[in-house]
C-alpha cells in the first residue's frame, strides 16, 4: 500500500528516460516515472483519423483499439502528461459521434476510444472536458435512449453518455425552458426533459456493469440542481430507500441494484448541499441501520454502508475546521531542511496557543453517535477497502468534533490496538491513527498512548496454523510513522524518536514480507528528511535503501550487523531477534536469525554471554517446538561468535561463558532424550538443531573430551543416518548436510588422542560402521553413510584408505550393475573424492594411507566407470546425477595428482577421462554438457597445476583458446556443438565425442537436434574428399553400432543420426563402388534389429534400409530383400511404414528397378492396405517380389516341441 510512494525519489535521479541505476528492478521502476510528455501525439491523432475507414472491419477496429491502449497504459503513472491534449483529442471524437452520417459501429468505436482515455486520467478529470452547452442536452438525451442497456459490445458508449449526460446536467438554466411544447405528433403527451433524465438514471442504477457507476454520477450531479432539487429529491430519496429496503443481499441482481442505488446515496450526500440534505438524513440513517449492511457478504455493499454512513455523519456537522487541531507550521520539506531548528519551532502553531481559541458551541445530534459506532465497526471489519474507507471517515468526522469528543473518538480506536482483537481490528486501528494524525486531530498528548501501540504494531503477528497473519498491520504501521513524520514538529516527536528509529530499523531489515521491509525503510526515511532527530540516519539510509532491504539473506547477515554498529540500536535488535525471530513458524527467518546473532554477536560480545545465552539456554529445553528449535541453533551460534571474540583477546570461550551455561549447553541434549523428543515430526527438526549445536561447540573448543555428552553427541549422529528414511523428502537434504558438518567438526575436536593422531577405538568403530552402512537396505542410510566416511578428517583415515575406498568402490559397482541406490552412488563418488583429497598424493606412499602409484589406477577406474552410469527409473535419468559427481570428482583427485605427484597419472587414465569428459560434452542434457565442457576446459588450461599426457592438446587449444573459458556458453547448443564437433577430425577423441553426438543429433529437442545435426554435417561436408577419414569416420560409427547393439538408449538415437546422414548423401563417395564394405558391415548389422518388439527401433530400421538402396551392387538386392520382409512384418504399423518409405526412396531414387515395372510396383506399394491381414498382405508383397527380381520369402513353420 505505502512503499510505492518511493518510486517518485527515483525521478532526482534520472531525467528525461535516463535512468540512474544498472539493475534490471531499478530500471523497471524508475522507467515507469521518466516520461517526459505525450510523445504518440502524430500516431494517436493518425489512428483517430482512421476510424472512419476502419469502424467495418472488426479485425482492423480490434487492432487500432489495441494499439491505442497500448500507448495510454504508457501514461497511468503519469496521467497529467496527457492533459494538454486531451482537448483536441476529444473534440476529434466527438465530431465523428456528432456527424448525422456516422453508422453505429463508427460512433460506438469513437466511445471505446473515449473510455479508455477516461479510465487512463480519471472520470472527474476527463468529464469537465465534455462540451456542456445547452444545445447538448437534447442530442445526448436523445442518443442515450436509443442505446441498448443490454448490449455487453456497447457498454462503453453507454458510460462515456451518462458521464456527457452528468456534464450537460450543469447548465444555469430550469430545465423545463427546454421542454417547448409538450404535445407530440399524436395524443400522447412528450415527457419532460428532468423526468427523462431521471428515469435514465434510475434505470442505468439497477442494471450491472460499468455504466451503473456513471449513473451514480448522473444522479450526484442532475439531483443537487435547484431545480431538480426542489420538484424530484424528496421522491428520488423515497425511491432509493424504498429500493434499498426491498432488496436482499443473497440474490445477485438485488446486490447490483443496492450497489447502484448506495453508491448514487454516497455521491449526493458527498456533493449536495448540507442545507437541503439534513432533513431527509435521520430517515436515512434509519433505513441503513436496518438493513444491517456491516453484517452483508458482500464486501462493495459494506465499505458502500460505511462511505454512505460517514456522509451521513458529515452532514448532521457543521462543516468547520476544528479550531483545537494541531498544525504544524511547514508542510514543504524544502521549507524544512531550509530553515534552522530555531525558526522551525518559532514557525510552528502550538496546540496550546490555538486551543485558547473559543470554539463555536453548538449541540451534536444524537445520531453522530450512531455514525460513529458504524465506522468503528467498519474499522474491524475483514476487508480491507471497507476498513480503509472507514478510517477516512473517522478523520473526517471527528475534524468537525468538539475536542472533548474527539478525544473520546481516539480512545476508542485506541481500544482496537487489544490482543483479544483480530489482526484485522489492528490494522483498521493504525489506518484510522494515521489519518488522524495526517489532519492534525490526534494532538501531541495523545502521543504517549499512541506511540507504544504503533511500536507493537511493527511487529505485530498472530499464528495461524502453519502460517501467520499480521502483515498488513505492519505495513499501516509503517504508513502510521510516515504520517506523523509529516504531520509533527521534531520537538514533539523527540521523546518517542529512539523507539520509533529502532522499531522501524527491526521491521525494515527483519520482517518477512518485502513488502513491510520496504515501507518500514520508506518511513525511516521519510522521517529522517521531515523530523531531523533520527540518529544516524542519513548513513542507515545509505546501507537499508528502498532496493537493498528486498533481500532478506543481505538484510539478516549484512544490513544487520552494519546499523547494530551504531550503539543506539545494538541491543534492540538483538532483542528482538531473541524474541520474536528464533520462535517464528517459519524455519527460514529461524535459521536466518540464529546467523544473525552470530554476526551481532561482536557488537556486543558481554550482554550475549551475560544475558542472551542464559535467556536462550532456558527457551532451547522448552515446550515449544519451534522455539525450541530455533534456541538450540541459536546457541551453537552465539557460543561459537563468542569463541570467536576470544581469540581476538587470547581467551578460551570457558572464559567468556559461565560455567553455569557451560553445564546447560551439554545437557542441552540429555534433555531432549529423556523427554523422547527427537522421536515424531519433531524429532526431525530437533536432530539437525542438534547436529548445528554439535559443529558449533566443537568449532568453539569447548572442554568436553572424554565427556560422557560426546557418546550422546555421536548417538545422535548415527541413529539420524539410520533412521532417515523416515524423514519428509523436503528436510532430508538440509539433515545430511547438518550431520555431515557435526562429524567432521566433532572428530577434528574430540578424536584426536594428539594433534595428527586419532583415537584408534573410535577411528575403528566409526570406519566399520559407516562401511557396514554402505551395505544397508536403505537408500538414505548409504547415502548418509558414504557422506560421513568423506567427511571424516585425515587422522581418522589413515591406515584406513584401502579399506574406505574398497568399501565405496564394491557400493558403486554393485548397485551399479543392478540399477538402484543411484543417490547413493552418487554420495559414494562425491566421497571418493573427498577422501583422496584428506589421505593426500604421495608417489611412493602406503595404499593404505595415502593416493599412490598402487591405487590410483583403481581410484580412476572407479569414477570412470560411474561416467557410463545411465540409469534410468520414473525421474528419468537418474544416472546423470551419479555422472555430475563422477565428473567433478574426477576434476578434483586429476588437480590434486597433478600438482603432488603428476608421475602417477599415466597417459591411459588422463586419455580416457578426457574422452568422457568429451562423449558428454557432446551429450543433449544442457546441464550436464555445460558440466563436461567447463571441467574439459579447466582441465586443458590449467597451467598450475598442468595436467600431463593430454592428448592432441596442441590441437585442443586450437580449438578452444583460453578465452572460450569465459566466453563459451556450453548451455547454449547454437554455441556448444560447433566446437564440440572439431573433436571429430582427432582420432583419440572420434569415438566418445560421435557417441555423446549420437543421442543429440538422434534425440528429441528440436534445438538440440538441429545444431547438433549441423554441426556433425559441416565436419562430414569437410572430408568428402578425403577418403581415408570417411573411412576412418564410418569405421568408427560401426564401432560405435557393434558396441551398443543390444542397448536401446543409444541404438535408436544411432539409427535416425545415420538416416539422416544418408539422406544428405554424406557417404556418396561410397556409392560409386559396388558392395562397399561400410554397407555390407552396416546392413548386416541393422539385420539384427529386425526380431525386435520395439516399434521406434523398427521405424527407424526401415528408413536405414531405404537410405541405403543408394549403395549399388548385390547389397541393393539385400536391402530390398529386408524391406519386402518387413512389408509382412506382424505389426500393422511397421508394413503400412515400410511401404511409405519404399514409395518415397523409389520416387527419390529411381534408378534402383526396371523403369518397366516401376509404375505398377508404384500402384502397388501406394493402393495396397497394408493393415490388413498377412495372407492378403503376403499376397501383394509376393507379386512386388517377382516385379523386382527378388527371391520370394518362405513362411517358415513354426515347431511346437
Amino acid at each position: 500500500m505505502f512503499q510505492v510512494k518511493l518510486n517518485g525519489m527515483a525521478l532526482s535521479e534520472t531525467e528525461n528516460g535516463c535512468s540512474g541505476g544498472e539493475g534490471g528492478e531499478t530500471d523497471a521502476i524508475v522507467n515507469t516515472c521518466v516520461l517526459g510528455g505525450f510523445s504518440e501525439s502524430a500516431e494517436t491523432r493518425a489512428l483517430i483519423s482512421s476510424l472512419p475507414e476502419i469502424h467495418g472491419d472488426m479485425g482492423t477496429s480490434e487492432s487500432a483499439t489495441e494499439r491505442f491502449l497500448v500507448i495510454m497504459n504508457r501514461y497511468q503513472e503519469q496521467p497529467h502528461l496527457l492533459d494538454p491534449h486531451l482537448e483536441w483529442i476529444l473534440n476529434l471524437i466527438l465530431d465523428f459521434v456528432r456527424s448525422e452520417d456516422s453508422p453505429p459501429s463508427l460512433v460506438h468505436l469513437g466511445f471505446k476510444f473515449l473510455y479508455i482515455i477516461c479510465k487512463v486520467r480519471g472520470y472527474k478529470i476527463f468529464m469537465q472536458l465534455f462540451p456542456h452547452e445547452v444545445s447538448d442536452v437534447q442530442p445526448v438525451l436523445d442518443l442515450l435512449s436509443r442505446q441498448d442497456p443490454t448490449d455487453s459490445e456497447t457498454w462503453e458508449t453507454r458510460y462515456m453518455l451518462l458521464l456527457w449526460l452528468s456534464m450537460t446536467c450543469l447548465i444555469p438554466f430550469d430545465l423545463y425552458r427546454l421542454d417547448g411544447h409538450l404535445e407530440a405528433e399524436g395524443s400522447k403527451p412528450r415527457e419532460p426533459i428532468m423526468d427523462r433524465i431521471l428515469a435514465i438514471a434510475k434505470s442505468y442504477l439497477v442494471l450491472s456493469g460499468s455504466p451503473r457507476d456513471a449513473a451514480s454520477v448522473l444522479v450526484s450531479k442532475f439531483m443537487t440542481r435547484p431545480d431538480v432539487k426542489q420538484k424530484r429529491l424528496g421522491d428520488f430519496l423515497d425511491w432509493s430507500l424504498t429500493t434499498v429496503s426491498q432488496t436482499n443481499d443473497h440474490s445477485i441482481r438485488d446486490i447490483k441494484v443496492l450497489d447502484g442505488v448506495l453508491q448514487s446515496l454516497a455521491k449526493l450526500f458527498k456533493h449536495g448541499k448540507r442545507d437541503d440534505l439534513l432533513q431527509y438524513a435521520p430517515t436515512v440513517l434509519q433505513c441503513l441501520e436496518k438493513k444491517h449492511l456491516s453484517e452483508s457478504s458482500e464486501a462493495m455493499l459494506r465499505k458502500l454502508g460505511v462511505k454512505l454512513i460517514q456522509r451521513l455523519g458529515l452532514t448532521f456537522l457543521k462543516p468547520r475546521l476544528a479550531a483545537w487541531r494541531y498544525q504544524r507550521g511547514s508542510r514543504s520539506l524544502a521549507a524544512n531542511l531550509s530553515m534552522s531548528q530555531s525558526a522551525a519551532a518559532s514557525a510552528a502553531v502550538t496546540p496550546e496557543v490555538e486551543t485558547q481559541e473559543q470554539e463555536e458551541d453548538y449541540d451534536i445530534p444524537e445520531e453522530v453517535e450512531t455514525v460513529i459506532e458504524h465506522l468503528l465497526v467498519g474499522l474491524k471489519d475483514k476487508e480491507t477497502i471497507v476498513r480503509w474507507s472507514a478510517a477516512k471517515g473517522i478523520g473526517r468526522v471527528t475534524g468537525r468534533l468538539p475536542k472533548e469528543l474527539a478525544d473520546e473518538v481516539v480512545g476508542s480506536v485506541l481500544d482496537s490496538f487489544s490482543f483479544q482483537e483480530t489482526d484485522n481490528a489492528w490494522h483498521g486501528g493504525c489506518l484510522a491513527l494515521a489519518e488522524l494524525g495526517r489532519r492534525g486531530l490526534l494532538l501531541p498528548s495523545r502521543l504517549t498512548d499512541v506511540v507504544p501501540l504503533i511500536i507493537k504494531s511493527l511487529t505485530y503477528e498472530e499464528k495461524r496454523g502453519a502460517c501467520s497473519v499480521g502483515s498488513n498491520v505492519r505495513d499501516a504501521a509503517c504508513y502510521v510513522c510516515w504520517s506523523f513524520a509529516r504531520a509533527y514538529e521534531p520537538k514533539e516527536l523527540e521523546p518517542f524518536v529512539t523507539q520509533i528509529a529502532s522499531a522501524l530499523l527491526i521491521t525494515a531489515v527483519f520482517d518477512r514480507n518485502v513488502n513491510c521491509r520496504r515501507a518500514a525503510s520508506a518511513a525511516f526515511q521519510e522521517n529522517v528528511g521531515r523530523q531531523g532527530t533520527f540518529p544516524y540516519g542519513i548513513e542507515i539510509l545509505t546501507a537499508a535503501d528502498y532496493y537493498a532491504v528486498g533481500n532478506l539473506n543481505n538484510c539478516y547477515l549484512n544490513i544487520s550487523v552494519y546499523i547494530a554498529g551504531f550503539p543506539e540500536y545494538t541491543k534492540s535488535m538483538i532483542d528482538h531477534l531473541v524474541a520474536m525471530k528464533i520462535n517464528h513458524w517459519d524455519g527460514v527467518i529461524r535459521e536466518l536469525a540464529t546467523k544473525a546473532l552470530h554476526n551481532l554477536t561482536p557488537q556486543a560480545p558481554d550482554y550475549m554471554a551475560t544475558t542472551v545465552l542464559p535467556q536462550l539456554l532456558t527457551v532451547a529445553v522448552g515446550m515449544d517446538l519451534h522455539s525450541r528449535h530455533g534456541a538450540i541453533l541459536a546457541c551453537g551460534e552465539v557460543t561459537h561468535a563468542l569463541y570467536k571474540v576470544g581469540l581476538q583477546t587470547n581467551s578460551t570461550v570457558v572464559d567468556i561463558i559461565s560455567p553455569e551455561c557451560l553445564d546447560a549447553l551439554k545437557n542441552i541434549h540429555q534433555m531432549l532424550q529423556e523427554r523422547k523428543q527427537y522421536r515424531g515430526f519433531g524429532g526431525w527438526l530437533m536432530r539437525p538443531a542438534v547436529c548445528g549445536l554439535i559443529e558449533k561447540l566443537s568449532l568453539s573448543k569447548l572442554p568436553f573430551k572424554n565427556d560422557p555428552v560426546i557418546a550422546g553427541w555421536q548417538w545422535v549422529i548415527d541413529d539420524t543416518i539410520q533412521t532417515l528414511h523416515l524423514a519428509s523428502s523436503g528436510a532430508k537434504d538440509g539433515i545430511m548436510v547438518a550431520i555431515v558438518s557435526a562429524l567432521s567438526a566433532m572428530c577434528n575436536e574430540y578424536y584426536q588422542a594428539q594433534t595428527g593422531q586419532a583415537d584408534s577405538q573410535m577411528q575403528d568403530v566409526l570406519v566399520s560402521q559407516y562401511i557396514e552402512g554402505l551395505k544397508s537396505a536403505q537408500m538414505l542410510t548409504r547415502c548418509g553413510s558414504a557422506l560421513a566416511l568423506g567427511c571424516l578428517p585425515r587422522f581418522m583415515i589413515h591406515s584406513k584408505l584401502k579399506q574406505v575406498f574398497e568399501g565405496l568402490q564394491q557400493m558403486c559397482t554393485v548397485s551399479q550393475k543392478e540399477g538402484n541406490f543411484t543417490e547413493a552412488r552418487r554420495d559414494a563418488v562425491r566421497s571418493i573424492a573427498q577422501v583422496c583429497a584428506k589421505a593426500g598424493v604421495c608417489a611412493h606412499g602406503s595404499p593404505d594411507s595415502v593416493v599412490c602409484s598402487e591405487n590410483v589406477a583403481e581410484v580412476y577406474g572407479v569414477l570412470l566407470s560411474s561416467m557410463s552410469d545411465y540409469t534410468t527409473d520414473s525421474r528419468g535419468d537418474v544416472g546423470a546425477w551419479v555422472r555430475e559427481a563422477a565428473m567433478t570428482s574426477l576434476m578434483d583427485l586429476t588437480m590434486l595428482v597433478a600438482s603432488s605427484a603428476p608421475e602417477i597419472l599415466s597417459p591411459d587414465l588422463v586419455k580416457s577421462m578426457m574422452c568422457c569428459l568429451a562423449q558428454q560434452a557432446a551429450e543433449k542434457i544442457d546441464r550436464y554438457r555445460a558440466h563436461a565442457g567447463t571441467i574439459f576446459l579447466r582441465l586443458l588450461h590449467s597451467t598450475e597445476p598442468a595436467v600431463p599426457h593430454i592428448p592432441h592438446r596442441e590441437e585442443l587449444l586450437t580449438i578452444f583458446p583460453v578465452e572460450t573459458t569465459t566466453s563459451l556458453n556450453w548451455n547454449a547448443p547454437s554455441q556448444a556443438f560447433q566446437y564440440i564437433a572439431q573433436l571429430l577430425g582427432l582420432p583419440e577423441y572420434q569415438y566418445h565425442t560421435l557417441l555423446g553426438l549420437t543421442v543429440s543429433v538422434g534425440g528429441i529437442t528440436e534445438s538440440t537436434v538441429h545444431f547438433s545435426s549441423q554441426s556433425l554435417f559441416d565436419y562430414l561436408k569437410g572430408i568428402q574428399e578425403n577418403t581415408i577419414a570417411l573411412e576412418q569416420f564410418g569405421d568408427t560409427l560401426l564401432r560405435i553400432l557393434r558396441d551398443n547393439l543390444r542397448n536401446d538408449r543409444v541404438c535408436v538415437p544411432f539409427l535416425k543420426m545415420l538416416n539422416q546422414m544418408l539422406a544428405n548423401s554424406c557417404f556418396e563417395i561410397f556409392t560409386t563402388q559396388e558392395n562397399h564394405q561400410f554397407c555390407v558391415d552396416l546392413l548386416g548389422l541393422c539385420k539384427e534389429f529386425k526380431r525386435s518388439k520395439d516399434i521406434s527401433k523398427l521405424s527407424a530400421c526401415v528408413a536405414v534400409f531405404c537410405g541405403l538402396i543408394q549403395f549399388q551392387g548385390e547389397v541393393r538386392k539385400k536391402v530390398l530383400s529386408q524391406l519386402l520382409l518387413l512389408l509382412c512384418h506382424s505389426f500393422p504399423v511397421i508394413r503400412k511404414t515400410t511401404a511409405s518409405q519404399m514409395y518415397e526412396m523409389l520416387l527419390t531414387y529411381d534408378d534402383v528397378i526396371d523403369p518397366e515395372v516401376l509404375d505398377d510396383v508404384m500402384t502397388s506399394l501406394s493402393d495396397t492396405n497394408w493393415e490388413s491381414d498377412l495372407n492378403t498382405v503376403r499376397t501383394h508383397r509376393n507379386q512386388l517380389c517377382d516385379w523386382l527380381g527378388v527371391t520370394r520369402p518362405k513362411v517358415v513353420a513354426k515347431v511346437i516341441l
